[in-house]
């Protein structure tokens, strides 16, 4: 197939995020490249992070029928978020229907589809005819760690109620149920899948028993760029507030260095758990570790947090890919993480920050080491910064991402 002007049409129902920031910088490619990009969305996709519009040739937005039982528990008690969805799925999946139907009539080449933060794999697949592309980040996930790390959240707040315990407990189950039948069923319908890591195409075929090629993402490393800023005593941590994050892990790991040389943890996520959030306030409390959240923050004072901190601590349970590290080297910033999922493919160990096997004492070993050896801190802050440039750029990312569709419609000609 020549290398012609291609109509891509979009679909994705994301929250805010790395997945979301992925995207965005995936479409400024494609634009950039001379190609038409039209999003179609539901409005429960969030677009007040990252907007598309900014980006895109064009945003269609489409209506989501509201639970009308839902909505009136919601305005009444503060605390259902955290348990309930406002919306119902089955009205997600019929708006994906009805985007479905209009793209199977329309010209363009290909729709390019994110996942659903409803149903995991998006429902569109089911009604949708014409050629498509899955970027599959994850399955839903069934590891029994975090099944066990999910539970702590009974720890914290109204989940720690004697009444609302069982029941949260055993709400939760039953929705983790329904979303697994369902991300399983609707990726039966998906083909052309496209992943950010081995370890997630692993996943795919494990779950899904379907073939998934790998296609790198990238960072903005004209954002993210070192600023040569004086480094405070803190280390840096990104990512939503909720217990898959391994937000604990860092406090207690902390918690082994000296107290006179022990930095402070800052967390910066755009969307958090405030009832973990407060399980982890009094956590770090009880160990003694200083410890600053911040929610819905900028880039720039973003940018200027990764410049400022000694080093980024990065320990979520299985991550698939995880963008924080590359946002940091790209910064000049070490990484200090935890030796599983796919931050065994970003961090080069003990040559753009430092692998351990999650282990309170090994992590605290690290991050001393980092902070005691200039000379290393040094090494490795000038390689991540190389390495980003080689290999995990926007440009280069994009250029994966469209070889991959050029293949995807040659296979379908």
């Amino acid at each position: 197939m020549s290398k012609k002007q291609l109509k891509i049409a979009v679909f994705h129902n994301l929250p805010s995020g790395g997945a979301k920031r992925s995207l965005y910088t995936y479409i400024q490619y494609l634009t950039q490249q001379g190609h038409i990009v039209d999003v179609f969305i539901p409005e429960t996709a969030n677009e007040e992070y990252l907007p598309l519009e900014n980006v895109a040739t064009s945003v269609v937005k489409y209506d989501v029928k509201p639970s009308f039982i839902r909505e009136k528990i919601y305005s009444v008690f503060s605390y259902v978020p955290a348990i309930i969805k406002q919306v119902s799925v089955d009205n997600v999946i019929k708006t994906e229907q009805k985007i479905a139907e209009d793209l199977n009539n329309s010209g363009y080449d290909i729709v390019y589809c994110e996942q659903d933060q409803y149903t995991m794999t998006p429902a569109i697949f089911k009604y949708l005819k014409k050629p498509s592309i899955y970027y599959c980040a994850q399955p839903i996930r069934k590891e029994k760690i975090l099944k066990k790390v999910n539970e702590q959240k009974t720890k914290a707040g109204i989940f720690n109620h004697p009444l609302i315990k069982p029941f949260a407990k055993y709400y939760v189950n039953r929705v983790e149920t329904n979303d697994y039948e369902r991300d399983i069923e609707f990726a039966e319908y998906s083909t052309n899948l496209l992943t950010n890591s081995y370890f997630t195409r692993e996943n795919i075929l494990r779950q899904y028993g379907k073939n998934a090629f790998v296609s790198y993402i990238g960072v903005d490393n004209n954002m993210f760029t070192p600023l040569n800023l004086k480094r405070d005593n803190y280390v840096l941590s990104v990512g939503t507030c909720i217990p898959p994050k391994g937000y604990d892990f860092l406090i207690r790991s902390i918690s082994h260095i000296p107290k006179e040389i022990r930095p402070e943890l800052v967390i910066v996520g755009n969307s958090s758990d405030e009832l973990w959030i407060e399980y982890l306030k009094t956590l770090a409390e009880e160990k003694e570790v200083d410890l600053d959240i911040l929610t819905q923050i900028s880039d720039e004072e973003l940018i200027n947090l990764y410049n400022k901190a000694k080093l980024v601590v990065y320990a979520p349970y299985l991550e698939p890919f995880g963008y924080v590290p590359l946002e940091a080297m790209a910064c000049g910033t070490p990484v200090v993480g935890v030796k599983e999922g796919g931050l065994r493919e970003s961090i080069l160990h003990n040559k753009t920050g430092l692998l351990t096997q999650r282990n309170e004492e090994d992590f605290a070993n690290a991050i001393m080491k980092l902070m005691e050896d200039e000379e290393l801190w040094d090494r490795l802050s000038s390689t991540g910064v190389k390495y980003i440039e080689s290999i995990w750029t926007l440009e280069k990312a994009g250029e994966r991402l469209l070889q991959h569709i050029y293949r995807i419609l040659e296979e379908n000609e």
